[in-house]
């Protein structure tokens, strides 16, 4: 198995959906490393579920299992925060999403947890990493191409915690942006652009507590040619806007010179295309192998009302597992 680059990727996948051959697609989040393999020829030790599509059988967790967590200091995601707070105060960037990793430890495998976790949609990629996310990247059905992006998380165990995070003005402000973000990101690739849903919310799992996470969700429609052209769709709609920021350029850009590590596939995309149809999931919830140690990574957007204590609340938050 070998990983195409970032031009043969793309062109692989426009060859695959022409032929209406389905298979599978890994695009990491600086996209120089794309995976696309037809379904019938899938590796075997590669499995994947995005809502009811699967490969591999269920199983419920049969043994007790330990998780322990080693965050980044708080005064490292201040600092870090700060050098954001500059960005936004000089107005090259207005919302970013500022992500760490952490040292984890288990008594799981990868695989284990993998199969263990309870998440929409899940990636178990060749004992080096998975993900369990919440997060619909793309969906296309017929010729209308749908986005869900996901921005605002709130503890659901807290009173009147839906009513909360949708009245708070800077969750209201964050999701407004990464919207607008996605409605012109749609607005490339088709036409007739719409927000069907605006900031509803959904409920999951995180561990021994639940969240709210509050979503919106757009449309577009594609020509009926789209087939032929899913690599150069996926290439205009990434990174994903939910994960960057905006403006989404000079925000990437922020991002390479401040976080203090390579995502690689967190926060890129997965999916499948079926023949006729495809969906995606954003790699949220994600954690990788590196010789014998595990490292989740994590994080939220920042904007100019965030607080660094409330921040890193929310980056801690979401190193769990899904059980």
């Amino acid at each position: 198995m070998s990983w195409f680059t970032k031009e043969e990727g793309f062109e692989q996948i426009n060859k695959l959906g022409q032929a209406r051959t389905p298979f599978l697609f890994i695009i990491s989040y600086d996209k120089k490393k794309i995976f696309a393999q037809p379904l019938d020829r899938l590796d075997n030790d590669i499995f994947y579920k995005l809502e009811a599509w699967r490969n591999y059988p269920v199983k419920k967790r049969d043994r007790n299992y330990t998780f322990s967590t080693s965050p980044v200091a708080f005064e490292t995601y201040r600092k870090a925060m700060e050098q954001i707070m500059e960005e936004i105060r000089s107005g090259n960037t207005y919302l970013l999403n500022l992500t760490f990793r952490t040292a984890v430890e288990s008594n799981l495998s990868l695989k284990e947890i993998f199969t263990y976790a309870r998440a929409k949609f899940k990636l178990y990629f060749k004992n080096e990493f998975i993900c369990f996310s919440p997060e619909m990247f793309v969906r296309i059905e017929g010729n209308t191409i749908s986005t869900y992006p996901m921005k605002g998380t709130i503890d659901a165990n807290i009173p009147h915690a839906e009513a909360r995070i949708l009245s708070n003005e800077k969750e209201m402000a964050e999701h407004v942006m990464i919207v607008d973000l996605m409605r012109n990101d749609l607005g490339i690739v088709g036409t007739d652009v719409k927000v069907e849903k605006f900031r509803y919310t959904d409920k999951i799992r995180a561990g021994q507590k639940e969240l709210l996470q509050v979503s919106s969700q757009i449309t577009a429609k594609l020509p009926g040619t789209w087939h032929g052209k899913l690599g150069e769709i996926l290439d205009a709609l990434t990174p994903a806007g939910s994960i960057t920021g905006t403006p989404k350029k000079s925000t990437a850009s922020i991002i390479d010179r401040i976080e203090n590590y390579d995502r690689t596939f967190y926060t890129g995309i997965f999916g499948i295309f079926d023949g006729n149809a495809l969906r995606s999931s954003v790699m949220i919830r994600y954690m990788e192998k590196e010789g014998e140690h595990l490292f989740y990574k994590s994080g939220g957007g920042i904007t100019i009302d965030s607080d660094a204590r409330e921040e890193y609340k929310e980056l801690t938050d979401k190193i769990y597992l899904p059980f």
